[in-house]
């Protein structure tokens, strides 16, 4: 469930870019006028007003935004205007990217997401920077961290709830062999199985892994593997289990400690504010006995903390 609140009257596109195209004029900006207006609209609608800002005004609202915004607030309000798909496109081009290379951000994006939402970004990625997406893999990952990759981001696989109970503990127990039961760790087989089975299988595979060995497949993939390798098979099988649950503790992780990791806290926000962040926020109480608002409020500051907030929705 989203956390997104828009107006309980739909406002129309034109009447926002007009409101922006103001707040934009004159010395400075009004950042708290396109705060309000930007952390309250849909997807659909953002896009809509941005069309509607290039015919009114012959200018791109992106770079308009770009100009007139700074720092971590022009960060996320930047990310938030494109629809999920691009988001997501644009996180993991700039995670394999040389300059601003973030191997645990592609990670988390590629791990994350259902097959049709990858193949959904893979067109996206390939049409807007001209490389196929497996190219970037193959010149930025490496190892068996890469080899997992390529292969979770080029299987069909099933997306129903349906499991195969006879699979599931046969796979268990090539998990086992591959794993625990030997000295060194055959690789391949936890490759092939992550990236072949459906969520529904795989949280089946944990669930009789447990039942015939007595403890838990992750603590199993956290004993055997290491690096890259281990955090995407640990976010594969999260993400299977209980995706809510994975990304409050990303989110959790992001604010531990000293400093905040706001690339990963505005990535995470930004991209599930629309899709799960109900849920999210939910199992953040639950986990760490704080509401996740009253941690970013805590972490972040000005204009930035309030638009991180409006995506957030009431404080429970």
């Amino acid at each position: 469930m989203a956390t997104l609140s828009v107006p309980p009257v739909p406002t129309s596109p034109r009447d926002d870019a007009i409101a922006l195209y103001r707040a934009f004029k004159g010395f400075g900006c009004d950042t708290a006028a396109v705060v309000s207006i930007l952390a309250h609209r849909d997807s659909t609608h953002r896009t809509l007003i941005q069309q509607e800002f290039r015919v009114m005004y012959s200018d791109d609202l992106l770079k308009r935004l770009a100009s007139e915004l700074t720092g971590k607030l022009e960060t996320s309000v930047l990310l938030w205007m494109h629809d999920p798909v691009g988001r997501d496109a644009i996180i993991v081009k700039q995670a394999l990217s040389a300059e601003t290379k973030n191997l645990q951000a592609a990670t988390e994006v590629i791990c994350s997401r259902t097959p049709s939402q990858i193949q959904c970004f893979k067109q996206i990625y390939h049409s807007k920077f001209g490389v196929p997406l497996e190219f970037d893999i193959e010149g930025q990952a490496s190892g068996d961290h890469k080899k997992l990759l390529l292969a979770y981001v080029s299987t069909p696989r099933y997306e129903g709830l349906e499991v195969d109970r006879e699979l599931a503990a046969k796979d268990a127990k090539t998990l086992f062999k591959a794993g625990e039961k030997k000295l060194g760790t055959d690789e391949k087989s936890f490759i092939h199985i992550f990236s072949e089975r459906s969520r529904a299988q795989l949280a089946a595979i944990s669930s009789a892994y447990h039942d015939m060995y007595g403890k838990s497949l992750k603590k199993a993939v956290k004993g055997e593997t290491s690096g890259h390798f281990e955090y995407a098979l640990l976010s594969i099988l999260s993400s299977s289990e209980n995706p809510a649950k994975y990304f409050a503790k990303v989110l959790h992780k992001a604010m531990k400690g000293l400093g905040t990791d706001d690339t990963t806290l505005i990535r995470v926000i930004v991209s599930r504010t629309e899709i799960d962040m109900q849920y999210i926020k939910a199992e953040y109480l639950k986990k760490y006995k704080k509401t996740l608002n009253d941690a970013v409020q805590s972490e972040t500051s000005g204009h930035y903390r309030t638009f991180l907030l409006s995506l957030l929705g009431p404080n429970h």
